[in-house]
Parts: structure tokens; sequence; C-alpha cells
């Protein structure tokens, strides 16, 4: 076996439908119904103009400031896959800039997920391919390897395997676990729909029951002058 120079293939991924799905709710509340344990890093940020990412995981590792196994990442990846690339989060060279994403968008892909820098900021901030990143520099990248291709990478404590559900939007970026994704559905459909509810109630004026803060300060041992 190689390590660390080497293209597996993917032997699983989250189906279009069960993806697109997610589209329809905020980042905030899966990551509510998933126990607020997992995120992608305060770091990755959106650079495109919005909307959500949804998508399986295609995922790279490769060496900081080195490009090659995305440059094949985009050549073998399928249409809606997220491309998502541990780079050590190192951002002194950046690893795509306008003409990789021109790529992507070209074949279809769903999204690029980049920890590391990226470059052309202004164009791709402008544009409606997702992608998320963690810095931008001017400063280009290399192009000689070494990296793999699905392998279980980890971002910031979160990790990601070949297929996972990956969904981003505003508030920053997830992954769901492939055998996970049905039950975390139903339990954010369910909370969406919970807050929606809430919402509309407010901007009725209907009154909320807020027992629940002095209830807890109370519990908890607050002093509170009179």
């Amino acid at each position: 076996m190689t390590i660390g120079f080497r293209i597996l293939k993917r032997r699983r991924a989250v189906d279009a439908q069960r993806a697109e799905a997610f589209r329809a709710l905020p980042v905030a509340n899966v990551s509510d119904s998933m126990s607020r344990m997992f995120a992608g890093g305060a770091r990755l940020r959106p650079v495109y103009r919005g909307g959500t990412m949804a998508g399986p995981a295609f995922t790279v590792r490769t060496r900081p400031g080195d490009n090659l196994m995305v440059h094949k990442a985009l050549d073998i990846a399928q249409p809606g896959d997220i491309v998502v690339v541990d780079a050590g989060g190192d951002l002194t060279n950046a690893i795509i800039g306008e003409i990789m994403v021109a790529m992507a968008a070209q074949r279809r892909l769903g999204g690029i997920v980049i920890n590391g820098a990226i470059r052309d900021h202004a164009a791709l901030s402008s544009g409606s391919f997702p992608v998320f990143a963690a810095g931008v520099t001017h400063r280009g990248p290399y192009k000689d390897g070494p990296g793999e291709i699905n392998v279980p990478i980890a971002i910031d404590g979160m990790t990601i395997e070949p297929g996972d559900l990956i969904i981003g939007d505003a508030d920053g970026l997830l992954c769901v676990p492939y055998d996970q994704v049905d039950a975390v559905y139903a339990a954010t459909h369910a909370k969406h729909a919970a807050e929606e509810k809430t919402l509309a109630d407010i901007a009725a004026g209907v009154p909320q029951d807020r027992a629940w803060v002095d209830a807890t300060l109370k519990r908890l041992g607050c002093e509170i002058e009179s």
C-alpha cells in the first residue's frame, strides 16, 4: 500500500434526492439536531453569492500549498459532488482560483471546500458556484503532490468520510455521516417547522412563554437584586 500518494474509489455516497432535501433546511438547525457537537471550523467561510450547498463528499488530502490532487479530483468527481480538500489549514499558498472553479462549475460539481486558502476572491465571491475556504492569498500553489483522494479527512475535529453529506450556508459548514442522514433530516425538519411557527407567532404578536429563563436562573443559583 502506498502511503500518502494514492487515489481510491469511493464505495458509497449520499444520493442526490436526499442531499437536495437538505437545501431547504438551515445548517444551524441541522447542527442543533446533531447536539451541536460537529462543525467544520469557524474559519471556513462561504466565498460565493449565497444559498445552501449540499452534496456527497469527494475527499482530498493534500500537502499544504499543493493542488496536484485537487486537479485530479476535479477530473474524476461526479456531478453534484462536493470536493472537500484538507490542505492542513495553511494559508501561505492558494489551492484554487477562478479557473479551477470555472472547471468545477462546467462539470456540474456541487461545490468546493478548501481547508486552506483560495485566490481570485473578487471573482469567486461574486459568482454562484459554492466555495468555502479558510482564507485568501494571491500566492499560487505548487503541483508536485503528494496527496490522497477518497480517504477519511478531518477539519477542526470534524471527521469526513467519502460519500458523507456535506452541507453549508452563510453560517458555515457541516458534515452529516452517511448512515445518519435520514435520522438527522427527520429531526431537523421537525425543529425547523417548530421555529418557523415560533417566528410566525412572534410576528403576529402571540405572547411567548419566557418563564423558563427565570426558572433556569433560579436553578443555577443566580443572585437577582430586588
